[in-house]
């Protein structure tokens, strides 16, 4: 049997690390942490002790053709505090999303993706809209 504490991080392949730093300090507003000196470019991000890794690859095979949303491709999720605000802050953004605030799943859901189509789910409870 496997015991686990915790999930650590989430890797996320990237084409443009330009654009992908953009994406997730300034829209998604996550902090950069310090990343060790491998040889090939990256960057880590820091959420409430736990991490997203950001690869780039340009010719990965994980990245999605087409960047259309969909909330039933691969994704990770965010736990973030006000449905509502954080919606009112990814439209001023003019980021696409998918609202769902009252799926069956019992989440307040919104999904949008990374410029390189990488999907990330951002939610609250619905007891808390």
């Amino acid at each position: 049997m496997i015991r686990y504490k915790c999930l650590h991080h989430v890797s996320l392949t990237v084409t443009n690390l330009k654009k992908a730093k953009d994406f997730y300090e300034n829209t998604l507003c996550l902090k950069e942490i310090p990343r060790p000196d491998f040889d090939f470019a990256g960057a880590w991000y820091e959420i409430e002790g736990k991490q997203i890794h950001l690869i780039v690859d340009p010719s990965s095979q994980t990245i999605r053709q087409d960047k259309s949303l969909s909330s039933r491709e691969g994704h990770f999720a965010l736990r973030v505090e006000n449905y509502y605000d954080t919606l009112t802050w990814l439209k001023q953004n003019k980021v696409e999303i998918i609202e769902k605030p009252y799926g069956k799943s019992g989440f307040a859901q919104i999904f949008c993706a990374d410029p390189d189509g990488n999907l990330i789910e951002l939610n609250v409870d619905q007891k808390d809209l």
